[in-house]
């Protein structure tokens, strides 16, 4: 069981940035793959970034390539998502998910543990 809590969102105005951060609880946080996606008002949730557990691979949306970065701290069970360059469109709910898989983690279906998300809100 991993339970998830995600912080660090708010508004920002388009050019800022934020790093929103997931930590995890249990003692295999370093055994799950862990994404972020995130859900606008009246869309569905989407994939934005994800990070392999074993090979450190990482895999962004389109349009978040070259404006946010996916870390993660294993010793303090946490992930990180910086997002530098932020624009209206990234507005939405952003959430943190952990996976014991090694594939198709950019997949929503795929993750089996949720957070309870943490607003973004970019302003023009």
């Amino acid at each position: 069981q991993v339970q998830l809590v995600e912080s660090g969102g708010g508004l920002v105005q388009a050019g800022g940035s934020l790093r929103l951060s997931c930590a995890a609880s249990g003692r295999t946080f370093s055994s799950y793959s862990m994404g972020w996606f995130r859900q606008a008002p009246g869309k569905e949730r989407e994939f934005v970034s994800a990070i392999n557990w074993i090979t450190g691979n990482t895999y962004y949306l389109d349009s978040a390539k070259g404006r946010f970065t996916i870390s993660r701290d294993n010793a303090k069970n946490t992930v990180y998502l910086q997002m530098n360059n932020l624009k209206p469109e990234d507005t939405a709910v952003y959430y943190c998910a952990a996976t014991p898989k090694m594939q198709r983690i950019t997949q929503r279906a795929e993750y089996n543990y949720w957070g309870q998300g943490t607003q973004v809100t970019v302003s023009p």
